[in-house]
């Protein structure tokens, strides 16, 4: 090889290292003609796709708030569902409760439910039909997007080793995390009555008729210290139309409604599950049956609780 030869084949690789250092330091955003895909190098956005039977501890890395303590993630992915047992010890403060949330490739949220802490230590486990997301912890219930910076991100997940990064998709349109607000449909959903059952657990019950005879759902409600838990069961998931979802929403006095879960038949257990929480002092529970997922509900298909009868 002549020796001019050899001084252009040392500067080009040099050249090429010097641009892969860079692209290192940077975050490195490529434009298509709809979509902008964003990666963030330096971990603050960690959205993976979960593999199906395979346990994936998740580090959650505290932010300032709450520096000192320690968060884990456990998630399972199966045939009809996600499964994320979330784990906290050593919170200092007053903080009571912390919300978890699923965020998706666009940087929408989606509400997983509260942790409640004791002690500075609380455990709780939710299931979500994703299957690519990260995982965060905020004191606010109502977070509609994602944003390191913000002060109220407790904890973000962590990159887990051997896991590619899902690159972050910045469209027109962005799902929106479901609050409680006015939407035009009218459902006629009556109030339960819930502050009568202060500190106690009630049975309430939905059935459907039509093409959905003989499915049915028991919900358990308990109000305590100012917020109801909800624990949701539906039995013979097989008569639900494949890969329809069915939403849980709970309907205020003053006509708007909130989101508290949702459950999709994909083809797996009989039996599925809605744990969650709402801060609403009386309420009406009803289900809709969606084609898509949805921040109001949308659908004709619908049904509503009431008070399980006394034996």
């Amino acid at each position: 090889m002549s020796k001019r030869l050899l001084t252009l084949s040392i500067g080009a690789v040099l050249a090429i290292s010097a641009a892969s250092a860079a692209f290192g330091q940077q975050t490195v955003t490529t434009t298509t003609k709809k979509t902008e895909v964003i990666q963030n190098p330096d971990g603050s956005y960690s959205v993976i796709e979960y593999p199906v039977g395979k346990e994936v501890v998740v580090n959650l890395l505290p932010g300032t708030t709450v520096v000192g303590s320690k968060g884990t993630a456990h998630i399972i992915r199966s045939a009809d569902g996600t499964r994320v047992a979330v784990d906290l010890s050593g919170v200092t403060g007053d903080t009571s409760s912390i919300y978890a949330y699923a965020v998706d490739p666009s940087g929408a949220t989606t509400l997983l439910g509260p942790v409640t802490l004791t002690d500075g230590s609380g455990r709780a486990e939710f299931t979500t039909p994703m299957n690519q997301f990260m995982v965060v912890l905020s004191p606010t219930e109502g977070l509609t997007t994602y944003d390191d910076s913000a002060s109220n991100i407790y904890y973000r997940s962590e990159l887990p080793k051997g896991y590619a990064i899902v690159p972050r998709r910045r469209t027109d349109t962005l799902k929106a995390v479901a609050t409680a607000e006015s939407v035009g449909s009218s459902y006629d959903v009556p109030l339960l009555g819930v502050p009568k059952w202060q500190g106690k657990t009630t049975e309430v019950r939905v059935k459907f008729n039509g093409e959905l005879q003989g499915l049915d759902g028991k919900a358990y409600l308990k109000p305590e210290g100012g917020k109801t838990s909800i624990k949701m069961r539906f039995g013979d998931m097989k008569k639900v139309p494949s890969n329809k979802r069915f939403v849980l929403w709970a309907s205020s006095p003053d006509g708007k409604y909130t989101k508290l879960g949702q459950v999709i038949n994909a083809g797996g257990r009989d039996e599925s599950e809605i744990r969650t929480e709402t801060a609403l002092s009386d309420f009406g529970l009803f289900l809709t049956m969606e084609e898509v997922d949805v921040s109001t509900p949308t659908s004709r298909t619908y049904s509503v609780f009431s008070v399980a009868p006394t034996p």
